[in-house]
């Protein structure tokens, strides 16, 4: 059965939160039909001095601003201030019913030039009735286990929120693609424009096509309607018709170890877990 979901990916640069809510409330109005508005990477918290625990003022009032408006809100990412003291790189997601449904800290800050504290965990998140999407932050996709762990956790769209001002943004290009082929999901990797990132966001579908693409670094909004199904039915008759990764093993063959982890391959833990919507 589809499950057509109309997003809007909206490559702009770091915004005061006055300016974020103004620009949703537009973007809501000129698209009615876009259910799900994804932001940038640190889109609204430019400076780790701006750090708030993670139900503090900010998180309420994009909670409501997300109620108001009815809309699934993923404003990328923030400094959060964690109960440890720390300093987290979170993503956040809010539901049209005003709740905040998911968060997660960056696992793999760009070294050495990040001072984040990392993340433990890897999150997903169920939309009723669309689908359940992964979070995943900029240099997160330069590591192929993230991507892979979200998908195994039943991801059919993985967000990578980007805030890329470097060269390496065409390797990342290379990634989203990757990440997408190789987990036969939808990646969306959304970049802050200039001046805090390069652009060039793209959305990818299961099989490795740009389905949209920004061409530079200016302001601009990339919207598309995904049908999440669509990754059943790649992982059930393969990429291109042919190559079906997530059957290569059957539950009776014998795990294979694997020396840089200290474990094992585990085919009876292989295929990925049910969704529950």
């Amino acid at each position: 059965m589809s499950r057509p979901l109309p997003l809007a990916l909206v490559q702009a640069p770091t915004r005061t939160f006055d300016e974020y809510a103004a620009e949703v409330r537009q973007l809501g109005q000129d698209r009615p039909h876009v259910r799900l508005v994804v932001h940038p990477e640190l889109h609204l918290c430019e400076r780790m001095e701006d750090a708030e625990p993670l139900d503090g003022p900010r998180d309420r009032a994009l909670a409501q601003l997300a109620g108001d408006l009815g809309l699934w809100l993923a404003p990328g990412s923030v400094y959060e201030r964690g109960d440890d003291g720390e300093i987290y790189n979170t993503a956040v997601v809010y539901s049209p019913e005003g709740r905040r449904v998911a968060s997660y800290r960056k696992i793999f800050p760009w070294r050495p030039y990040e001072k984040t504290k990392p993340g433990d965990r890897f999150v997903v998140f169920d939309m009723p009735g669309f689908g359940r999407i992964g979070l995943s932050i900029c240099y997160d996709a330069w590591f192929p286990e993230s991507t892979r762990h979200l998908a195994w956790m039943g991801a059919e769209l993985v967000l990578n929120f980007v805030q890329t001002p470097t060269v390496d943004r065409t390797q990342e290009l290379v990634l989203a693609r990757a990440n997408a082929i190789v987990n036969q999901v939808f990646v969306a990797s959304l970049n802050a424009a200039a001046p805090h990132g390069v652009g060039r966001s793209l959305l990818v579908d299961p099989e490795g096509t740009v389905r949209a693409e920004a061409a530079g670094a200016e302001a601009t909004v990339l919207t598309d309607v995904v049908d999440l199904a669509a990754v059943e039915t790649v992982r059930r008759y393969g990429t291109a018709g042919l190559n079906r990764p997530w059957a290569q093993w059957s539950p009776d063959e014998q795990p294979l170890a694997l020396p840089l982890y200290s474990g094992v391959l585990d085919p009876a833990r292989w295929a990925p877990e049910d969704r529950s919507l």
